[in-house]
């Protein structure tokens, strides 16, 4: 997939103060943050290594790149980075095989965003073959857009696949909502001039100006939405 990730001043903020709604996967929409770790600490396991719990909240919401290669310096693990990320692919997906539940309010937003014809973006971490098998059980008709964690040159926290979903949606960055659970993708949004509801998963994340934080998906529709962006206007 080739990409040409725009400057944030070359395109216009006409139109509505909503633009495009542009949604987290892992821990924001599926209850999956938690599997991660699992799967983690299972493949160490196998390893001959034991996860320290604190380590939990530095690879959360990362990429594969630094949360397992954080891991590999941390335990010392005999193996590399390509190895380990297909042993943690492959056992994330057997691992959502067996269930995927949806974050509380998941379902009733995609489906309002859906019958009001916003148009709404998948921006995740992870990889491609996960993206599509999550899409399975979220409905990939609620998405205009995905964006993979393997499909960019620079993913989370840099702002790269933001400003990507913004355009392939043919928004301005500014005028794009984007829901987020952990400070690596908040970062991300906010580096690409989004405005960030965060709706904290594993960790919490502090209010700040430009960024609104709620404790559920129950808590976000599109009044919600609208509101965020008027306010911040």
């Amino acid at each position: 997939m080739t990409t040409t990730v725009p400057a944030l001043g070359t395109r216009t903020a006409e139109g509505s103060a909503l633009q495009a709604v542009l949604l987290d996967m892992d821990g924001t929409l599926v209850d999956t943050e938690g599997f991660w770790w699992e799967v983690e600490v299972d493949v160490f396991a196998t390893l001959g290594h034991t996860l320290d719990e604190s380590w939990r909240h530095v690879v959360v919401g990362g990429p594969m790149t630094r949360s397992a290669g954080f891991l590999i310096e941390a335990t010392g693990a005999d193996i590399t980075f390509e190895e380990l990320s297909v042993l943690l692919n492959d056992g994330f997906e057997q691992r959502i095989g067996r269930s995927l539940p949806l974050m509380p309010g998941a379902a009733r937003l995609l489906a309002e965003l859906a019958a009001h014809e916003i148009p709404t973006a998948l921006v995740s971490a992870s990889h491609r073959r996960i993206i599509d098998r999550v899409l399975d059980s979220l409905g990939p008709q609620y998405f205009a857009l995905t964006v993979a964690g393997d499909e960019v040159g620079r993913t989370k926290p840099f702002p790269d696949p933001y400003l990507l979903a913004a355009t392939g949606l043919d928004a301005h960055p500014t005028r794009c909502a984007v829901i987020e659970d952990t400070a690596t993708g908040v970062a991300a949004a906010e580096a690409a001039g989004c405005r960030v509801v965060a709706v904290p998963s594993v960790a919490p994340i502090a209010p700040a100006a430009g960024r609104t934080v709620v404790t559920s998906l129950e808590e976000v529709d599109l009044p919600f939405l609208h509101g965020v962006m008027t306010e911040m206007r």
